[in-house]
């Protein structure tokens, strides 16, 4: 190592100067590895208690919490952020509470054994099954302010310490979160503060840090736009750290020929009630017979909301993802296809594979269109906004996982987020 007085620089093993951006995340991630003990140490219920204080902190301080997100938004708007990137970005009072609700419903939550029995061997010695802490996880993600709750919440449940980076935009919000919120709940419980650190920096070299530092964060949950989430997780490969990444979304919406016409109204409408979320309405398929019946009802709806269709033949991929279309967000890709087998293939194919609902009376139909699907979460007649970790599972999430291997897949939470352990014990 450099024998350099300067704290923002120092030489890796194969003598190249590091960065002041790595520096600056690897000594977050030192100090989280730091207090990752006191963390396991203090057990469930400081934990919880340290939620429920965070719940309360947030609706204490809702003035000086929106204060400081009115900069943020004022910030963005003049740098000419997109409206879908201001809605991500943008706290209220409703959504603060949301935020404070979701705390104490994570800890009111009962915790899965730590461990269990799986086997007697011949020989008379126990097999069990245990979860233990990582020790320390990451997470970057973009400029969405409750998901620096959401995570670090997720992680400290997870007994486990956080280094997180958002995106530029929210900084100013999310360090209010931590030091306001997070971090004096934490000390109140007698965790230390440091177990939750904020990476003070902007740009994607923090985020690259992060991905490169498995000896310290072994595991980093990746959300964000596509293209950089996905170089992040072949970063991240590459240096030897787990990443669980939430590169791409898009919500497919089939409206078969057997579709309620009012459920088909509906459908369209739930799922676009914000366009800058992954889940949202992205790729509406209708069944070719039913094309001039289905498709003014759900052209009325969408003319409502002010979002356009983009018809056949389409000058850009079937599975193009909207909301991640910086100033193009207000639209919706509709084609046809050949009944309920050939959309569950074009939902799997063309897009990410996140979320696909049928539309239809028809039990039998809706059971193909199930069967046909692989992605991460089917629906029949229920919109695709509620693959949400909240709004399914009842627990906040630290993102979605669409991967097609095994391991945690769709919403994941603290109880993803454990290492699985075997302990063997002598015979009774």
């Amino acid at each position: 190592m450099s024998t350099s007085t300067d704290a923002s620089r120092r030489d890796d093993a194969s003598g190249a100067t590091e960065s002041p951006e790595f520096a600056a995340v690897r000594a977050a991630a030192e100090r989280a590895r730091a207090a990752a003990p006191a963390v396991r140490a203090a057990g469930g219920a400081a934990v919880d208690d340290a939620l429920r204080t965070a719940a309360r902190l947030i609706r204490e301080r809702t003035p000086a919490l929106l204060e400081v997100n009115l900069a943020d938004v004022d910030a963005a708007e003049q740098n000419g952020m997109a409206a879908g990137l201001l809605d991500r970005l943008r706290l209220t009072g409703e959504r603060l509470a949301d935020m404070a609700t979701q705390l104490e419903v994570l800890a009111d939550t009962p915790e899965p054994p730590v461990q269990w029995p799986v086997r007697t061997l011949e020989t008379g010695e126990r097999v069990f099954e245990r979860r233990i802490p990582v020790g320390v996880i990451g997470a970057v993600f973009e400029a969405r302010p409750n998901v620096t709750v959401d995570v670090a919440s997720q992680v400290l449940k997870a007994r486990s310490a956080a280094v997180l980076r958002t995106g530029a935009a929210a900084l100013g919000t999310a360090t209010a979160l931590v030091e306001q919120v997070l971090a004096p709940a934490c000390e109140s419980a007698g965790i230390p503060a440091a177990a939750v650190q904020l990476v003070p920096l902007s740009g994607h070299a923090g985020a690259e840090a992060l991905v490169g530092l498995p000896d310290l964060v072994p595991l980093v949950v990746v959300r964000g736009s596509g293209e950089v989430t996905r170089k992040l997780s072949v970063l991240g490969a590459t240096a030897g750290t787990r990443v669980l990444a939430h590169a791409d979304g898009g919500g497919v919406l089939y409206l078969d020929s057997a579709a309620d016409p009012d459920a088909a109204a509906r459908l369209v409408h739930e799922s676009t009630d914000r366009l800058g979320v992954c889940n949202r309405l992205n790729l509406l398929l209708i069944d070719r017979p039913s094309w001039d019946t289905l498709l003014p009802i759900a052209r009325k709806v969408l003319d409502e909301r002010g979002i356009a269709l983009s018809e056949p033949p389409h000058p850009h991929r079937l599975g193009h993802e909207w909301a991640l279309d910086s100033g193009a967000e207000a639209h919706v890709t509709v084609a046809p296809v050949d009944g309920a087998a050939d959309a569950a293939r074009t939902a799997a194919r063309e897009t990410s594979g996140l979320a696909a609902t049928i539309c239809t009376t028809d039990a039998g139909v809706a059971e193909a269109f199930i069967d046909s699907y692989t992605g991460t979460g089917v629906f029949w007649n229920a919109t695709s906004r509620l693959l949400d970790g909240y709004k399914l599972l009842g627990l906040p999430e630290t993102g979605i996982n669409v991967d097609h291997t095994p391991g945690p897949r769709g919403p994941v939470t603290y109880q993803d987020l454990g290492l699985r352990q075997f302990v063997v014990l002598p015979p009774e």
